[in-house]
């Protein structure tokens, strides 16, 4: 049975913003690192968001609306930060952001009824 094209959509974007959580925040880190060397490896790493990006909406557009895409892609992104913001940066999730994404996934699921 082949993939659906929503989960192949899904996949590729919680690949894509992987790659752009770390080119926006992965730098985070590096604080004494000159700005250009953060910028130019910045969009370095973006170039693969974007090699994901593109054909996860082009995919994605087949069974779903662009304000679905772009919801999940929201979503998706909020998944993919905190587990980053916990490995990488250190931060601890607090109730307040636990709230808010709840509200994302509620507008989800608004979004996909």
């Amino acid at each position: 049975m082949p993939i659906d094209d929503r989960l192949k959509a899904a996949g590729l974007l919680l690949l894509s913003n992987t790659f752009m959580t770390v080119a926006w925040y992965g730098h985070l880190r590096f604080r004494k690192a000159p700005l250009l060397l953060a910028v130019l490896a910045s969009w370095g790493i973006a170039l693969f968001e974007y090699l994901l990006q593109v054909p996860a909406n082009r995919i994605g557009y087949r069974m779903l609306t662009g304000y679905q895409l772009k919801i999940m892609q929201e979503a998706i992104t909020l998944v993919v930060f905190m587990v980053f913001a916990a490995l990488w940066l250190g931060e601890g999730l607090q109730a307040r952001y636990l709230v808010s994404f709840g509200l994302i996934v509620a507008a989800v699921v608004v979004a996909f009824r």
